[in-house]
């Protein structure tokens, strides 16, 4: 009798845990039903993806380059600050890594940014033209900063210590009028470019609540970043098709100085999505040399400011997104459809990518055939790095997801 209520109670632990779960060892296609199951393993790879945010209406993760995670305290759980969709609209939300249990941390209108400082363990993010933060564990709101009517700012980062933010600003109101008259981006892309429109990189003290200039020029500033660990150092890009533009600068936010990090070495090579690596010691990108022929991952040791690290792929491999884990030896990529820059014919997966010498050697998580990837998947990885987060729509809906990197 002992013994079985001991067996009764592990079973219930492990159902809990998701690990005695039938339905876990279920090997089906990844959208090849709607609504699929909580968790399932991929029949194409054999890895278990999991439907990591179970909540109604659409939920989306992060941009790529945006940490949204907080660590626990003690043995809680890990927070992933996401978004779901309410009838205000879309608001911020954190889920247990461990637990699966949701909770809401905004309710006002407008709600956007991704940005979660650790440190202070907060959520910033503005609506209308004020910036708020939100603890992520207590839920206690603060009010940072308004911007005045007439500067039509929007904050976009945050650094390390949670002390300053960066926004950009065009001067005056041509760029909204091509947005407003081209609202796809196809259409709205090269107008801006070419409008050469002025625009200002600006810092917000977040203590002493001012707002100060750092750079201006005739260019599209855009893509703004702080490193995770140098709380002075922003890195942003210069927007506008990527073979045509010197896309990837960084400043530093106290001094002004400012430097390109990569100049390109032929006609139509190019250069961009950039991310720093978790601890920040390196700043990739996705390399092409030329657009579209040979595909690589290129990272820049921020100490040196060399470009010491660079993985070639092939076509299939090449993906919208990288990431990488803390000790940059692990990356993960988010595939693409035969739409994007690669034109790869068999692209559409959640890979795994391993260095062996200059190449990169790659592992398919989840098949992402039934994905349309007019939603980029932007992948993430956990902060334990057993699970690779991302987005997807297999199911009809927006959803986030996660694929256990080790095979079941």
């Amino acid at each position: 009798m002992i013994m079985n209520k001991k067996l009764a109670v592990l079973a219930l632990a492990l159902l809990q845990a998701g690990l005695f779960n039938a339905k876990a060892q279920e090997t089906i296609e990844t959208g090849g039903t709607k609504p699929m199951p909580a968790q399932w393993i991929d029949n194409e790879t054999g890895h278990r993806v999991i439907r990591l945010v179970n909540r109604e209406n659409d939920n989306g993760s992060f941009y790529f380059n945006n940490t949204p995670f907080v660590p626990q305290k003690k043995n809680e759980g890990d927070l992933m600050v996401f978004y779901g969709k309410t009838d205000k609209g879309m608001q911020l939300f954190t889920v247990n890594l461990k637990t699966q249990k949701i909770k809401q941390l905004t309710d006002r209108t407008k709600v956007s940014g991704e940005m979660v400082c650790a440190k202070t363990r907060e959520a910033f993010y503005q609506s209308g033209d004020s910036i708020f933060a939100v603890n992520v564990n207590t839920h206690k709101t603060r009010f940072i900063y308004a911007f005045d009517p007439d500067f039509k700012g929007r904050v976009g980062t945050v650094n390390a210590d949670g002390a300053y933010m960066a926004c950009v600003k065009a001067t005056g109101e041509q760029e909204r009028e091509i947005l407003a008259k081209y609202p796809e981006k196809h259409d709205f892309f090269n107008r801006i470019y070419d409008a050469h429109i002025q625009h200002t990189l600006y810092v917000l003290d977040v203590k002493h609540k001012t707002l100060k200039q750092i750079h201006q020029e005739n260019e599209w500033t855009n893509h703004l970043l702080f490193s995770p660990t140098d709380p002075d150092n922003l890195s942003y890009c210069h927007e506008g098709p990527w073979e045509k533009v010197d896309r990837i600068w960084n400043i530093n936010i106290k001094n002004g100085k400012n430097k390109l990090l990569h100049k390109r070495t032929m006609v139509n090579e190019i250069a961009g999505h950039e991310f720093f690596s978790p601890l920040g010691n390196t700043e990739w990108f996705d390399l092409q040399k030329p657009k579209g022929q040979t595909f690589f991952l290129a990272g820049i040791n921020m100490k040196t400011g060399k470009e010491d690290r660079v993985y070639q792929m092939d076509r299939n491999e090449w993906s919208i997104h990288f990431n990488v884990t803390k000790d940059e030896q692990t990356f993960a990529g988010d595939g693409g459809n035969s739409g994007q820059v690669a034109k790869a014919p068999d692209g559409m997966w959640i890979y795994l990518f391993k260095p062996n010498g200059d190449h990169f050697k790659s592992e398919k998580l989840v098949n992402m055939k039934h994905h349309n990837y007019h939603l980029e998947p932007n992948v993430h990885f956990s902060p334990d790095e057993k699970w690779v987060i991302f987005r997807a729509n297999f199911e009809g809906h927006e959803g986030v997801y996660a694929v256990e990197i080790a095979k079941h």
